[in-house]
């Protein structure tokens, strides 16, 4: 039984809005734009960069994989796939066990440009994270996994009465 009480729905909404907004303004911080402008130098959309890092830390996985972590369609994946492909930043290997199944694998010159992204990313969160408390890092954290846990939570179902 969860010992939390559930909040008032116009504080819920209040609370949700502010976070919103939050997540709208981190998205739009210097560090974010540092990795859209080298993410463009590369010919990169950001869902390919995305990808681009998924594969990267999931050698091997199938593009099904790639969809579920992203909730979008198969279809969507297909495509983005297919231009990193063009661009040789990932393969494609048929699955030994399922030939309807494509492994997908950073090329070098794949994982060269997720490190390089990486970097990029690293870096500009760096500089902000610094600029905060250590006490106010880990607050930062902890609530970021508090989201995160409930984001990943199943919805409870309501009972019939």
């Amino acid at each position: 039984m969860n010992s939390r009480r559930r909040a008032a729905p116009t504080t819920v909404a209040r609370d949700s809005n502010r976070l919103l907004d939050l997540l709208n303004a981190l998205g739009s911080t210097t560090f974010r734009q540092l990795l859209w402008q080298k993410s463009a130098s590369l010919d990169l959309t950001y869902a390919q960069s995305q990808v681009l890092f998924y594969v990267g830390d999931h050698p091997g996985c199938h593009m099904g994989d790639v969809a579920k972590a992203f909730a979008v369609t198969l279809p969507a994946v297909t495509h983005i796939v297919d231009r990193l492909a063009q661009k040789a930043f990932v393969t494609r290997a048929e699955d030994p066990t399922d030939r309807r199944v494509s492994l997908l694998e950073l090329t070098r010159k794949g994982a060269s440009v997720a490190r390089e992204l990486q970097a990029v990313r690293m870096r500009g969160l760096s500089r902000v994270v610094a600029r905060m408390s250590g006490e106010d890092r880990q607050m930062v954290i902890q609530g970021l996994e508090t989201l995160v846990d409930a984001a990943l939570m199943k919805p409870r179902r309501r009972a019939t009465p």
